[in-house]
C-alpha cells in the first residue's frame, strides 16, 4: 500500500556542513512522484506527513513550543513555530483526498508556519486534534478523519458575553433546514436591536403594523419554530419593546410569527436578512417586506451608487468584532494566503478620521487589527485571530452593523513528559524558567501577618501571551518578576499564594479560586501588553482595576511610575475575568508593551524587571499600610 511520507537523506553541501533534502513519495496511480528540495539542518531538520495515519512529524534542532488554530473557508490547519526560520520562504506537499496540501512559510522573521489544508467541503473537530510533543524538538499532529461540513450550519456563533435571551445548541430534533426547511433556534438583543438566529434561510419576511399601533408582527415564511426553543415569550424592555412572542402562525406551508409588544408612539421596526438570521432594528420608516435574494426591503430605495458610508467605529465586544457605519454597507470577506489575515473589504466606504482600532489586551482573541482607506471608495481591514482562535461568519447584523465572530478553538497541546522542558526560543527571550511541576502550588494558611497577597503571573505553558520583538514572551517576563515580587513581600512578612511558580498551564478560573479559597487580602495580576509589530512606538504602563481595587491600582501605578519612569498610559477600569470575580480589592498590572522598542528593550532587562518588582512591591506595601 503506497504511503505518503518523507525520506530523510543526509549530504555534505558546499560549505561542509550537512544539508537535509526531503524526498516526498507522492501516491499515484502509476507510481510515484518524487519531488526535492534542500533544508539547512541547522533549523528545521525533517518533517513529514503520513496520509494515511493523518499525522505530521517535524524536528527541529533546538527547542520550540508550537501554538496551533483552525480557521476556515477552507478548513486549514495552523501550526505556528516561534524562533524557527527556513531558507526558503515555502515549503510545500500536495497530498490528495480530503486533505489537499501541506505548506511550510516563513511568516515572520522569528516564526515558521505549517499549513495543512483539507479539500473544500471538509473540517475538524478540533477537540480531536493533538499537537503531542515526545521531546522539547520532536513533535507530532495528530488529526481525526476530516467530515463533511453540514450544509445547513448557518446559525450564528454566540458570544460568551452576548446578550442571549434564549440558546438552542446543536440540530434541532426536528430535523435540519435542509431536510425540513428554515427553523428559528434563538433570540438575542444586540446593541441595536433584535437578532433572530435561524439555520436556512426564511422564504420572505413580512412586517404589519394593526391599526392599534400596540403590536408589531414579523411573519417568517416557510420557517419553522425549533423544537430546541422552548421558550416563547421574552421580555426586552429595550427600544421601546416591552416583550417578544414567537408563534406558529400557520404549520403547512409554515409561517412562524413574532410578534413585539411596543407603545402606540414607539417607532416602526424594519428587517435584514443576513448570515445566520433576521436582523430586527428600529426605523423611522416601514420596511414592508424582504426579498432574501437581494436582501433589500421592498418599496425601500435602494442606497444611491454615489452614496459612500462613512467607519464610525471598529470595536471588539466580547468574541465579536463589530462594525459600525453611518450608511449601509457591502463587505466581504477572505483569508489572505500570504499573510494568514482574515481580508474584509468595505465597498463604497471611508473611515471617520475620528475611528480607531479596538484596544488589544493579552487576553483579547485577535492579535492585532490593521484599518486602511486602499482608494476613496474601499476600506481594508485585516485581523490576525490570536492562537487558538478560529474566525467564524461575518455577519450583517443590521444595514449598518457588521458582526465577525471569534471563538477559541479546542486543539490540545500536549508538552512533553520526558526529554529537556521546553524554554522559550534561543536568543529569543533571556528569562529562564523552571521546569514544569505536577503538584500545584501550596495554599498556606495565615501565620502572624494580618494580610495575604496572591501574586498571579499571567499565561504559561503552551500559553505564551503576547509575543514581541525579537520573540519576547509575555510568560517569562511576568513570572519572572512575579517571583520577585513574591520573595520581597515574604521578606517582609507577609504571607504570599503565587498562582504559578513555574512554565505551567493554568486557567482564569482556578487563578481566581485559589485567591478565594486563601481568603486573599489582596489580589495582583501581573501581565505584558502588546500591540501590532508595525507599532513600536507605542509603549507604556497600565494599570486596571474593576471597582473595589481602584485605590490599590493607583498606589502600585504610582509607585512604578516613580521607580523606573514607563510612559504613563493610565489607571483604567476594565472587565477582566480575574477582576470581576474576585472579591477581594484585585489589580491587573500590564508592565509593558512586548511589541514597544522602549519597553521591549528593557523588559529583556534582568534588572529592570527587578526594579519593577520592587516597585510593584512597595505599592502593595503602602496599601496594606494604610
Amino acid at each position: 500500500m503506497l504511503r505518503s511520507l518523507v525520506r530523510l537523506a543526509i549530504a555534505p553541501n558546499v560549505r561542509g556542513k550537512p544539508a537535509v533534502r526531503f524526498r516526498w513519495l507522492l501516491p499515484g496511480v502509476l507510481g510515484a512522484a518524487l519531488l526535492s528540495f534542500p533544508v539547512d539542518a541547522s533549523e528545521l531538520r525533517s518533517w513529514r506527513f503520513d496520509a494515511n495515519r493523518n499525522r505530521l512529524d517535524f524536528v527541529t534542532d533546538d527547542a520550540v513550543q508550537p501554538r496551533a488554530q483552525l480557521i476556515s473557508n477552507p478548513t486549514r490547519l495552523v501550526i505556528d513555530l516561534p524562533g524557527v526560520k527556513l531558507p526558503r520562504p515555502t515549503l510545500s506537499q500536495s497530498v490528495g483526498g480530503k486533505v489537499r496540501s501541506v505548506r511550510i512559510g516563513q511568516f515572520s522573521p522569528d516564526m515558521a508556519r505549517i499549513v495543512v489544508e483539507l479539500a473544500p467541503g471538509y473540517t475538524l473537530d478540533p477537540e480531536q486534534i493533538k499537537v503531542r510533543g515526545a521531546t522539547a524538538n520532536q513533535w507530532s499532529v495528530e488529526l481525526p478523519t476530516p467530515q463533511p461540513i453540514p450544509q445547513s450550519s448557518g446559525a450564528e456563533t454566540e458570544s460568551s458575553e452576548g446578550e442571549e435571551v434564549s440558546v438552542a445548541g446543536g440540530a434541532s430534533s426536528t430535523g435540519s433546514a435542509a431536510q425540513d426547511g428554515p427553523l428559528l433556534e434563538g433570540i438575542r438583543v444586540t446593541q441595536d436591536g433584535i437578532f433572530l438566529r435561524m439555520a436556512g434561510r426564511p422564504t420572505e419576511v413580512e412586517i404589519d403594523r394593526p391599526p392599534s399601533r400596540d403590536q408589531i408582527q414579523i411573519s417568517l415564511e416557510g420557517t419553522t419554530i425549533s423544537s430546541r426553543l422552548s421558550q416563547r415569550t421574552f421580555a426586552i424592555n429595550r427600544f421601546g419593546v416591552r416583550r417578544l412572542q414567537v408563534s406558529q402562525a400557520q404549520a403547512s406551508p409554515p409561517v412562524t410569527r413574532v410578534t413585539l409588544s411596543v407603545a402606540s408612539n414607539a417607532p416602526d421596526w424594519r428587517a435584514t436578512v443576513s448570515t445566520g438570521g433576521v436582523a430586527l432594528v428600529p426605523s423611522e420608516g416601514v420596511a414592508a417586506t424582504i426579498d432574501p435574494a437581494s436582501q433589500t426591503p421592498a418599496g425601500r430605495p435602494a442606497t444611491a451608487a454615489n452614496q459612500v458610508a462613512t467607519i464610525q467605529s471598529v470595536s471588539l465586544e466580547g468574541n465579536q468584532l463589530l462594525i459600525q457605519a453611518d450608511q449601509p454597507l457591502s463587505h466581504s470577506g477572505t483569508w489572505e494566503r500570504g499573510t494568514g489575515a482574515y481580508r474584509i473589504t468595505l465597498n463604497s466606504a471611508r473611515l471617520s478620521n475620528q475611528v480607531r482600532g479596538p484596544q488589544l489586551l493579552p487576553s483579547s482573541p485577535l492579535l492585532r487589527v490593521r484599518m486602511r482607506q486602499q482608494d476613496p471608495r474601499t476600506v481594508i481591514i485585516l485581523i490576525q485571530p490570536a492562537a487558538g482562535v478560529q474566525v467564524g461568519a461575518l455577519s450583517q447584523v443590521s444595514n449598518q452593523l457588521l458582526s465577525l465572530q471569534l471563538q477559541q478553538s479546542a486543539i490540545r497541546i500536549i508538552p512533553p513528559t520526558t526529554g529537556t522542558p521546553i524554554p522559550p526560543p534561543p536568543n529569543r527571550n533571556p528569562i529562564t524558567l523552571p521546569p514544569v511541576t505536577s503538584n500545584p502550588p501550596t495554599i498556606p494558611r495565615r501565620n502572624n501577618s494580618r494580610f495575604l497577597v496572591v501574586i498571579d503571573p499571567g499565561h504559561g505553558g503552551p500559553d505564551p501571551g503576547a509575543i514581541g520583538i525579537a520573540g519576547l514572551q509575555e510568560k517569562g517576563i511576568v513570572l519572572d518578576i512575579g517571583n520577585q515580587v513574591t520573595a520581597l513581600l515574604q521578606q517582609r512578612g507577609i504571607d504570599v499564594v503565587q498562582t504559578r511558580q513555574d512554565d505551567r498551564d493554568l486557567d482564569l478560573e482556578p487563578r481566581v479560586r485559589m485567591a478565594e479559597q486563601s481568603r486573599a487580602t489582596v489580589f495582583v495580576s501581573i501581565h505584558a501588553n502588546a500591540i501590532s509589530l508595525s507599532r513600536p512606538d507605542v509603549s507604556g504602563l497600565e494599570t486596571y482595576h474593576y471597582g473595589k481595587g481602584e485605590r490599590l491600582a493607583r498606589l502600585i501605578h504610582s509607585s512604578i511610575l516613580q521607580a523606573v519612569g514607563p510612559r504613563d498610559r493610565g489607571v483604567r477600569r476594565a472587565r477582566f475575568y480575574v477582576l470581576r470575580r474576585t472579591s477581594m480589592p484585585s489589580v491587573l498590572i500590564e508592565v509593558g508593551f512586548v511589541t514597544g522598542r522602549e519597553d521591549a528593550s528593557r523588559l529583556s532587562d534582568p534588572a529592570y524587571r527587578s526594579q519593577m518588582a520592587a516597585a510593584i512591591a512597595r505599592g502593595i506595601l503602602q496599601y496594606l499600610g494604610q
